[in-house]
């Protein structure tokens, strides 16, 4: 199996999480503008437990949510990368790409050059298929499946979602035959 640890774009690095970037990690995921999209906020712990899950990933599979972060001067940007879709989701058992972005880092192509990488190694890894979800109110983030590639696949309501509430509804987009 071939490990993807790191990888470089152009202006950022893709790479394994630190116990440094906890911190970092907990204050993106504590911001309410960053988080807009997302029924919780994580606290510090829960950060912690996210980092180690993503961890526990790239020994399985040899690829996960990396650190983003910039190569100019090595701030922690956020996260990118490949997850498993969990049990309840439409393509379970597939998956998806995803990115979370501290607001400093918005507007500068940062989400899309980060995904571009992510979808890189999947083609590199063999993955047929990448889906890509969120909110289908975040329509930057589905601006930006669009900019890599993606193409709006099917509509569904989030079952960890509560009924009734405004982030229920989610879309999928979804690349084909990445490796090719």
């Amino acid at each position: 199996m071939e490990q993807f640890d790191n990888v470089e774009t152009e202006r950022l690095v893709l790479r394994r999480w630190h116990q440094s970037d906890a911190a970092p990690l907990a204050a993106l995921n504590s911001d309410p503008e960053v988080m807009r999209y997302f029924v919780s906020m994580p606290d510090r712990s829960a950060s912690e437990a996210m980092i180690a899950r993503w961890e526990l990933n790239f020994e399985r599979q040899g690829y996960g949510f990396w650190a983003v972060e910039r190569r100019q001067d090595g701030v922690l940007l956020g996260m990118t990368g490949l997850n498993p879709i969990p049990p309840g989701m439409p393509g379970h058992g597939g998956v998806e790409v995803g990115w979370r972005l501290a607001r400093h880092a918005w507007g500068h192509g940062y989400a899309s050059e980060a995904a571009r990488a992510a979808l890189d190694v999947a083609s590199r890894a063999v993955l047929s298929e990448v889906w890509s979800f969120t909110a289908v109110l975040n329509t930057r983030s589905q601006a930006v499946m669009r900019r890599v590639g993606l193409s709006a696949e099917t509509y569904f309501d989030h079952p960890d979602i509560p009924l009734g509430h405004p982030l229920r509804p989610h879309v999928y987009h979804l690349r084909l035959d990445s490796g090719s």
